[in-house]
């Protein structure tokens, strides 16, 4: 009897397991192909911020369209929290990261070469960190 009502916890516990949602979301191609494709063009226009701003605010906009898309497909993936608080970091306009980086340029004008190789090595890390997530995420069955 004692045998008999383990093996049925046993099978009541692999049936919950089963049917909790999973805790962190499948890997998708299409949101790893957005990270890369965003690391490549950020860190081009970081280079040019030695120049002035004004010369480039046509690449700004079309960075910060393509940083809001890869934040909005990512928002909207089930179990994806981690990811989308990576994003958050990423596209904060008061921090530290891309979206600070490119406030800081508009207003400042220009930025010194230092402090770009700097900044970039910081984002670079960062969306990296987002770009091996998505890699390590599970695939779908």
């Amino acid at each position: 009897m004692k045998l008999r009502f383990s093996t049925h916890i046993i099978t009541l516990g692999i049936i919950t397991l089963s049917s909790c949602k999973p805790l962190m979301s499948t890997f998708d191609q299409a949101s790893y192909s957005q990270v890369i494709s965003l690391k490549i063009d950020a860190l081009a226009l970081m280079d040019k911020a030695s120049d002035e701003y004004s010369s480039h605010i046509s690449d700004v906009n079309t960075l910060r369209l393509e940083l809001d898309k890869a934040v909005e497909y990512d928002k909207h993936r089930p179990n994806n929290l981690i990811t989308n608080e990576q994003w958050a970091l990423l596209s904060d306009n008061d921090g530290h990261l891309l979206s600070g980086f490119l406030v800081k340029w508009k207003k400042d004008g220009k930025e010194s070469p230092t402090y770009i190789t700097d900044k970039k090595k910081q984002i670079n890390v960062a969306i990296d960190q987002i770009a091996e997530l998505e890699i390590k995420k599970l695939k779908q069955q």
